[in-house]
């Protein structure tokens, strides 16, 4: 399989239903894949379909790395779609909810109900605080995460040189992923964005990107890489050896206790 030999997660793929998501193919001029979570349906740009047929999706080995960034950050929406669909069917029967989905929620309540954002995206110092419906929290949260599952996989494959194994595997491909991490931590790359509700303001921007300090957080980013990346806990710990464990403590008032 493409995947195993490429070292990318696919144990949670296979949580999602073989029949939940709707594939297609389509000339898209905006973005390279889309997924519409209210249909479960995935559109996907005719380039990443096999010879361009638009019939079944073409060799993960035959995909650029920015290709892959894209697919798995719209297979991560689906991912969190049919989990939040499973929360819905089981809700009231005593069943439990899924650990990333409880986790999700939380999440949703105390750090993305109210964010900063940047009103005008060429002036990312320029900042005002938003108080989200539900619906927009959840998009925010859904968003910011798939941004850092891109990341990671197109650091991963940046970093992880060819035939020789996963990067966990050598100390010195392992430090660099770190050290990319950690830098896009400073930087403030990990902001997704949410489309207002509001129609008034939806006609001013149609997106709203949150800002640096409503950006992911150290220990969200340890939860999705051990959930669902599959990071083994000395993996997870070598990383905050590396970069200081104090940084995986919620420092939010909001999440705290």
């Amino acid at each position: 399989m493409d995947a195993d030999r490429l070292h990318l997660p696919t144990n949670f793929l296979k949580e999602i239903p073989a029949d939940f998501i709707q594939f297609e193919f389509d000339d898209l001029q905006t973005y390279a894949a889309e997924y519409h979570p209210d249909e479960h349906r995935m559109v996907l740009n005719r380039s990443l379909s096999f010879n361009g047929a638009a019939r079944t999706l073409k060799p993960l080995a035959k995909m650029t790395h920015k290709e892959l960034e894209v697919l798995y950050h719209e297979l991560f929406h689906a991912y969190m779609d049919s989990l939040a669909a499973s929360d819905t069917r089981t809700a009231g029967t005593g069943q439990g909810s899924n650990g990333l989905m409880a986790f999700a929620r939380s999440q949703q309540v105390c750090r993305y109900a109210d964010v900063t954002i940047v009103p005008i995206a060429q002036r990312p110092h320029e900042v005002e605080v938003r108080y989200l419906t539900e619906a927009e929290s959840w998009e925010a949260l859904n968003e910011t995460w798939a941004v850092f599952i891109g990341w990671a996989i197109w650091n991963q494959l940046e970093v992880q040189q060819k035939g020789r194994g996963s990067l966990w595997q050598h100390p010195r491909q392992r430090e660099q992923w770190v050290r990319r991490l950690e830098a896009a931590f400073l930087n403030g790359e990990f902001r997704g964005y949410y489309v207002p509700q509001d129609s008034s303001e939806r006609r001013i921007a149609h997106k709203r990107f949150l800002a640096k300090q409503s950006q992911l957080t150290w220990r969200e980013a340890e939860v999705l890489l051990s959930q669902v990346f599959g990071f083994t806990g000395e993996s997870i710990q070598l990383i905050k050896q590396s970069v200081g464990s104090s940084k995986f403590t919620d420092t939010s008032p909001a999440c705290e206790g």
